[in-house]
């Protein structure tokens, strides 16, 4: 793993593809890391640059400086921080699960993504996601209640039921997929504080209403690759493919996860987007 010093901290990211290429950066979600795009990576196409920056969204494995903003607005600007560590130019975004980088552009800091693939998110008012989001939440208040959370995560079948994990994927998550996301915070308390300051952020609805409506002023080209879940409501897709004149596709037989449970045609729809 790459490192890059951000106002936040210590970010690591993983590096993949041509180094050359056209950069392509890729996000993940609550409780994950880089680790939830290993099935799609091998099979998307070759001679784009792909960087996977590991969030402290709970999956991190470095934790953040004390007096780090880990807020959602304070997120969203490590994901802005990092681009800018990097300078890189042109990129295309690809956002999952964790909506924040949906509010780059009413930031004013959206300016050097020229691209955006946008699977099933938090947008809107959805934040946190239906009840696996509310559930997360609830489990985020201090830094025990989320190692009792995450130890429930750690067991397949517990991970499985409705109301835990089983409306994120459609199929069973391989154990070392969940091992790393979950084993870096379960050894070290420092990981499960920074997820307990950001499931502190207080979420106004009318205000990330409007925050998630100024991506209609996004200039560059966009993908809303959507699914059938029960957790991101297809209304959203609709919206946000509308408001950004994008072009709305769907992967079949999958949830929000959609990279863990068809990887190859998540792969292929966002190869045919990249190479257009």
């Amino acid at each position: 793993m790459n490192t890059v010093e951000i106002t936040a901290g210590t970010i690591e990211y993983r590096e993949e593809g041509d180094p050359a290429g056209p950069p392509v950066v890729l996000l993940h979600g609550l409780l994950m890391n880089d680790a939830v795009w290993d099935l799609a990576l091998p099979v998307l196409p070759p001679g784009f640059r792909y960087l996977l920056p590991v969030l402290p969204l709970g999956g991190h494995r470095i934790p953040m400086r004390a007096d780090a903003d880990l807020t959602l607005p304070g997120m969203v600007g490590i994901v802005a921080d990092f681009l800018d560590a990097l300078d890189l130019t042109d990129v295309t975004l690809v956002v999952t699960d964790w909506g924040g980088p949906l509010l780059l552009t009413d930031m004013g800091r959206d300016k050097r993504v020229a691209r955006m693939v946008i699977c099933p998110s938090e947008a809107f008012e959805n934040f946190p996601p239906g009840w696996p989001g509310k559930v997360a939440w609830l489990a985020s208040r201090n830094p025990l209640t989320v190692s009792l959370a995450m130890r429930q995560l750690k067991v397949g079948w517990l991970r499985r039921r409705r109301l835990l994990f089983g409306m994120m994927a459609k199929k069973p998550v391989p154990q070392r997929i969940v091992d790393a996301w979950l084993d870096p915070a379960l050894a070290d308390e420092r990981i499960r504080r920074d997820l307990v300051r950001y499931c502190a952020t207080r979420f106004v609805d009318s205000e990330l209403v409007r925050a998630t409506n100024r991506l209609a002023d996004f200039d560059g080209d966009v993908l809303v690759l959507w699914t059938r879940n029960p957790v991101m409501p297809d209304d959203h897709a609709r919206r946000l493919a509308e408001m950004t004149a994008g072009t709305l596709r769907y992967v079949d037989d999958a949830f929000v996860l959609l990279m863990l449970d068809q990887p190859a045609a998540t792969a292929a729809e966002i190869g045919a987007f990249l190479t257009s």
